[in-house]
């Protein structure tokens, strides 16, 4: 038997009816045994996407991911549109055409005047407001305008909404109108650097923006004309604002019976024309009010015509404009002409003369505040195969207006069907369409782009079930958050990301599922840490990690501090405010640092503070220093300088270092009293724990630091003693100056040495590794004015440093002719 093809072989089958045989596993005797091999892996939709410097990972089970991007992986940069693409987006971003009959185009009525007035504003790269009340016809205004603007831009005309979009998401969406780049969101620095260069006409209908947000969009596309439609309720710009401001009102009397000829399709009767002019005095000549009510008349004339009526003509065709009204059918009455009240409002009686599943449709749309979904949605949501052809019967009518690629309600509509009660089972209604995106928007054959497309209806439905509509709503929410929010991610609709992952965390929170608030407590963190907010980012990911390390979720629980550590490292990384470039130098081995003492060298600058306890001594950035010591950092600059001012003094100063420590620059310090080399046994300070101020010589750092005295004479010195038990205590002003000490330039009238604590080197018992020199008549005795006592097992600091320099010209000892080193130590090292 071959090892590697078994089977076939060996029990004469064909191999492929084999494989096939093998493919299919054999169903399991018992039926409430789950079959474990059948099972189908269940299918997540998993995008990568660049945000800035950031790769983020969209993950709908732990929780987002996201890392630094690896320089080579970095998208390029944004390439514009070729005006075919742009033609193309364009056309896929407008609402769809309704299916059944097409809707009446209604052309453009006297508003020639106002179409002018805008060309010629854009024209000249001129932004204008054009404000106007709803069903004013801003938005076929638009239309005309926009057409008229195609070629005066080189990146063209660039329709935007602005319904529930913030300053923030229009940017971006210009940017995306214009601009290529997949699965790509620049920083905020890329963006307003690419939008600056970008020459656009951008017509931008239902605008909800107003003052500094306003200003905001305007300020960071100088290159772009905005035709921008506002409500009158909208805040107006700007006091600064170079907007021009174009008012649209109403149409008058005769234009608004020409309307509602036009839409009627024949001529009014003279108790219709009277009708029109009364609804004209009520609506104020709004165009909106005539399209509807023209629907009235059309509906009025299908109710009362009897079915001989169709014989004339053919079977359900449609009349001829010019026909004259059928006569009424024997035995019954003429349909009456609506109210003036529903003529000014006839949304509820023009929704009872439509059909179920158009009745249906506009529950739905009140349900979901006005936004009408999809006609692909409607079939599963009413529960009709035909129910698509229900947007055809309300745009006909009237009831709906275009709102970027989707229909909304039109103007009045949600107020009037709601008081007609059609808004008694919205919660119901807001349910069946949670529960039917949430299926619709995980779906892996689902792409985010169509998803987000619909973000508004899906948005408006987790609005209606959070504030309290029962258990069953809020998980319906949160179930609905989770599913959309990836999608939104995905698809760069960060605006409709943010609103989903809030409304549900607050879902979550009503119906208790910690988990699911868990996670969205992390998604907003990672979307914080995106957006440049990490103060905001470690906030909700700290809350992510704890609620899910309390629930034993260790693999969401190590996404959320993946993210957190990130967060901590991009704090770390960032330079503090206000920083110029010092940093702090601990000292060496954790060892208690010694204060240092104001000095004129190279480290004049450095900040001295009392110490009682370890503390940490700050070191002037090279910038900050004002000579060559200046330029270098850390425990060893202290050294290297300490050294060169000890070999500089020239009067016998020496200094020592003790493992390592920062040591003292200039100090003294006495030693044990048990006769060590350096003790003073004749005079002993009165407490150990004075510090003695170092004679300020006024000399550069590099120059000699001691001042040329006479021969027989010593230069003042200062001395630091730490107490026996190494614990050092100043007092207040932490530097206190020597009263024995003299001041430079003033020699001793005695010839003696000048400072009481300096001691001749007779007291200094000799030793073998320091012999004391020899003492000549007329020499003044050689003082050791700061010296410390060695620790066991280190070498004395009086004897000479072999990695020292020899002594500098210009030092006292070579002015008086001594041989002899400072300290005791021989010279001419």
């Amino acid at each position: 038997m071959d090892p590697i093809h078994r089977g076939p072989e060996e029990f004469g089958h064909d191999s492929k009816d084999f494989a096939d045989e093998a493919g299919r596993r054999r169903p399991s005797r018992d039926p409430l045994t789950p079959d474990f091999g059948q099972q189908t892996p269940q299918q997540v939709r998993m995008v990568t996407l660049v945000a800035g410097d950031l790769t983020l990972t969209v993950n709908p089970v732990d929780g987002s991911e996201v890392e630094p991007c690896p320089p080579g992986e970095r998208p390029a940069a944004p390439v514009r549109r070729t005006p075919e693409e742009r033609a193309a987006r364009a056309r896929a971003a407008t609402p769809p055409v309704p299916p059944g009959p097409p809707v009446l185009q209604l052309p453009l009525l006297r508003r020639e005047e106002e179409r002018e007035r805008l060309t010629r504003l854009l024209a000249r790269g001129r932004s204008v407001r054009l404000t106007g009340p709803a069903g004013s016809g801003r938005t076929a205004l638009l239309d005309a305008v926009a057409a008229d603007c195609a070629d005066f831009a080189p990146d063209g005309v660039v329709r935007l909404s602005g319904h529930k979009r913030t300053a923030t998401d229009l940017l971006y969406a210009l940017f995306d109108a214009v601009h290529d780049a997949p699965l790509h969101r620049p920083e905020r620095a890329l963006l307003l650097e690419t939008l600056r260069s970008t020459g656009a006409v951008v017509v931008l209908d239902d605008l909800e923006l107003g003052g500094a947000a306003l200003d905001e969009l305007l300020d960071a596309t100088p290159e772009c004309a905005f035709l921008l439609a506002a409500t009158p309720e909208v805040a107006a710009p700007g006091a600064d604002s170079a907007l021009e401001e174009v008012f649209l009102t109403g149409l008058d009397r005769a234009t608004s019976l020409d309307l509602l000829r036009r839409v009627v399709e024949r001529q009014l009767t003279e108790e219709e024309a009277n009708w029109a002019g009364d609804l004209w005095f009520e609506s104020e000549g709004l165009p909106l009010r005539f399209v509807q009510a023209g629907a009235l008349l059309r509906q009025r004339d299908q109710l009362h015509t009897d079915a001989t009526v169709y014989d004339e003509y053919g079977y359900l065709e449609n009349r001829p404009a010019d026909a004259p009204p059928a006569p009424e059918a024997a035995g019954e009455s003429e349909v009456p002409l609506p109210s003036l009240g529903e003529g000014a409002a006839p949304a509820a009686l023009l929704a009872s003369r439509l059909s179920g599943a158009a009745q249906d449709t506009l529950r739905f749309a009140v349900a979901l505040g006005g936004e009408v979904p999809h006609q692909a949605h409607l079939p599963a949501l009413v529960g009709d195969t035909h129910a698509d052809a229900a947007l055809g019967e309300l745009a006909g009518c009237g009831l709906l207006s275009p709102s970027g690629s989707r229909y909304r309600l039109a103007a009045g509509v949600l107020a009037q069907l709601a008081a007609a009660g059609y808004e008694d089972d919205a919660a119901d209604r807001a349910r069946t369409a949670a529960q039917h995106y949430a299926w619709w928007t995980g779906h892996p054959s689902v792409t985010p782009e169509r998803a987000a497309a619909e973000a508004d209806a899906i948005i408006a439905a987790l609005g209606r079930l959070v504030p309290g509509e029962g258990a069953g709503g809020t998980s319906a929410a949160v179930l609905l958050a989770r599913s959309a929010a990836p999608a939104f991610a995905a698809g760069l609709l960060w605006g409709a990301w943010e609103r989903a992952l809030r409304i549900g965390q607050e879902a979550g929170r009503l119906a208790g599922e910690v988990a699911e608030e868990a996670y969205f407590h992390h998604e907003l963190g990672v979307l914080a840490l995106c957006t440049g907010h990490p103060d905001r980012a470690r906030a909700e990911l700290e809350t992510a990690i704890s609620m899910r390390g309390a629930l034993a979720d260790k693999s969401g629980a190590v996404a959320g501090r993946r993210a957190l550590a990130l967060v901590e490292d991009r704090a770390a990384g960032a330079p503090a405010a206000g920083d110029d470039g010092a940093f702090a130098a601990s000292p060496p081995l954790g060892l208690p640092a010694v204060v240092p003492v104001s000095m004129t060298s190279a480290f004049a600058d450095t900040t001295v503070v009392p110490r009682q306890e370890p503390m940490t001594v700050a070191v002037p950035s090279p910038a900050a220093g004002g000579g060559k010591g200046a330029a270098r950092g850390g425990p060893l600059a202290l050294i290297g300088g300490a050294r060169r001012n000890l070999v500089a003094a020239g009067a016998g100063v020496l200094l020592a270092g003790v493992l390592g420590t920062v040591v003292t620059l200039g100090l003294t310090s006495n030693s044990d009293p048990q006769g060590g080399a350096g003790t003073s046994t004749e005079q002993e300070a009165p407490d150990d724990s004075i510090y003695d101020e170092e004679v300020d010589t006024g000399e550069p750092a590099d120059g000699p630091s001691t001042t040329e005295a006479p021969s027989g004479s010593a230069s003042a010195s200062a001395s630091v003693t730490p107490s026996a038990t190494g614990s050092e205590s100043a007092p207040a002003g932490g530097v206190t100056p020597s009263a024995t000490s003299s001041a430079p330039d003033t020699p001793s009238s005695s010839g003696a040495p000048s400072s009481p604590r300096a001691t001749e080197s007779s007291h200094k018992p000799p030793t073998s590794s320091s012999p004391t020199p020899t003492k000549t008549a007329g020499s003044p005795t050689p003082t050791n004015t700061e010296t410390e006592s060695p620790s066991p097992g280190e070498t004395d600091p009086d004897q000479p440093d072999p990695d020292e320099p020899g002594t500098k010209p210009g030092t006292p000892e070579q002015a008086s002719g001594s041989s002899s080193a400072a300290g005791g130590s021989p010279s001419g090292e």
